[in-house]
């Protein structure tokens, strides 16, 4: 059972950035695609960013395009959502999660898809 774990939520003003990480507890991570999700209370969990085994392709919630970035680092286990311009509405609790059975080339788009999860961290964007 591989084990996610975010760290770099905070609290942040409208306009600022964060970088979201993600560590994996089995060197299999590299063999899982991966995902970012959220949960702003009362809603339901999203998609917000998506990277595929090969790091080489990567998907975007029209709502994250052009400010939110998705990449990973194998060799430290480690996936990473870099959010900039970041907003009111980006407030939420964000999961990491892994997808051991997906295309080498293309990022997993459904939630069902994903076999493992973070506990997740908190995102508060507040003037």
């Amino acid at each position: 059972q591989v084990q996610l774990v975010e760290s770099g939520g905070g609290l942040v003003h409208p306009g600022g950035s964060l970088r979201l990480s993600c560590v994996a507890s089995e060197p299999t991570f590299s063999s899982y695609a991966m995902g970012w999700f959220r949960q702003a209370p009362g809603k339901e969990r999203d998609l917000v960013a998506a990277i595929s085994v090969s790091g080489t392709s990567s998907h975007y919630a029209d709502s994250v395009k052009g400010r939110f970035t998705v990449s990973r680092d194998n060799a430290k286990n480690t996936v990473y959502l870099q959010m900039t311009s970041l907003k009111p509405e980006d407030t939420a609790v964000y999961f990491c999660a892994a997808d051991r059975s997906s295309s080498y080339t293309l990022p997993s788009r459904r939630q069902y898809e994903y076999d493992y999860w973070g506990q997740g961290t908190q995102v508060t964007v507040s003037s």
